[in-house]
């Protein structure tokens, strides 16, 4: 059986050959405290975080797009592969049985050594017999159906949860790239930050990535708009509302987008002139769901000078490519490092 796994920090999204995408969950885990017995996985675990008993522990197991907590993330990662090979049969539904599971997993293209060795144990523990490891940047290109083995340039800007990545690819390889510890929880935590600094108020993380999914934007878009954002009252300590604008919300991502942009335009000027020029007409593309931010697209074409596309899904981007690399094994061990 063949898995391709995108291990975001935000969401993870499990793709069966010849069945399509079977799983798409939050990255989040709730477990029984002192015991670290698993209460839920995914979307219900989600909507524990911020609102457990002291009993109950709601983790994300990934930070930053690696590993931050290998036994969570190996029982989130053993019950996401389980949940991909189960099928539905009349009213009930039964496990599919292989002989072999080979999986193919996305990391950001910046970890090092020890944080591959994490992952790859991660998916062996959770019933992988073969693991192989992708960037996360050849899996989006993959994905988005870039030309990758052509000689000419293309550009992925994929921007998850925790990383950002950037790279040039030609020739079925990553010719430049740069991959930034910056992504949609950044965005969240400087709302968050500007919301304490300005109006004394303490939002929660979900509350913040509401406000960003709402009227967040990178660039003015269509007309200026606000909601009304509901957190405690850091002087009196009591329950208060606040209404604010997408433009004070653009002021709050700011120093996130600044990062983000750099390190766009840092990968440009690394890039050979050849490929360069094919980047004029070619142009950038985004992927990622942190590209559904209101405007980026506009936004990074009017910073850079290069015409830049949004992809079809962004969030499916990564897992279809690795999807895509499994009916290819030579092309597979060509793009990917083989687990042990």
């Amino acid at each position: 059986m063949d898995i391709g796994i995108d291990l975001g920090t935000a969401n993870t999204l499990v793709y069966v050959k010849d069945e399509g995408i079977k799983v798409r969950q939050p990255s989040v885990v709730a477990v029984k405290k002192g015991s670290n017995e698993v209460v839920a996985v995914g979307d219900d675990a989600k909507r524990m975080l911020g609102r457990t008993p002291d009993t109950i522990s709601a983790v994300r197991p990934l930070r930053d797009g690696v590993i931050a907590d290998f036994e969570m993330t190996e029982a989130m990662l053993k019950h996401f592969i389980k949940e991909a090979r189960t099928k539905d049969k009349g009213s009930g539904s039964k496990i599919v049985k292989a002989s072999k599971i080979r999986v193919v997993v996305a990391v950001p293209s910046g970890i090092t050594e020890v944080e591959k060795r994490a992952v790859k144990d991660s998916a062996r523990h959770a019933g992988a017999d073969e693991v192989y490891l992708i960037e996360e940047p050849m899996a989006a290109a993959i994905g988005v159906g870039l030309p990758i083995q052509d000689a000419s340039g293309n550009m992925i800007v994929d921007i998850g949860g925790g990383t950002t990545e950037v790279a040039v690819i030609s020739l079925s390889g990553i010719v430049q790239s740069r991959s930034v510890r910056v992504g949609g929880d950044e965005l969240d935590e400087s709302i968050i930050s500007y919301m304490k600094r300005k109006y004394n108020l303490m939002i929660g993380e979900r509350t913040a990535e509401t406000v960003k999914i709402q009227i967040g934007s990178a660039t003015v878009v269509d007309k200026e708009t606000s909601m009304d954002v509901k957190g405690r009252d850091l002087v009196e300590g009591l329950p208060k509302t606040i209404n604010v604008t997408s433009q004070e919300i653009r002021e709050a991502m700011a120093e996130p987008l600044a990062a983000i942009l750099d390190s766009v335009k840092v990968t440009l000027e690394r890039c050979p002139p050849e490929l360069a020029a094919d980047l004029v007409d070619r142009g950038i593309m985004l992927a990622g769901g942190g590209s559904l931010l209101g405007g980026l697209d506009i936004w990074l074409a009017e910073q850079t000078g290069i015409p830049t596309h949004l992809a079809d899904d962004p969030l499916q981007a990564i897992v279809e490519g690795t999807g895509r690399v499994l009916s290819e094994i030579s092309f597979l061990k060509k793009v990917t490092s083989a687990g042990v």
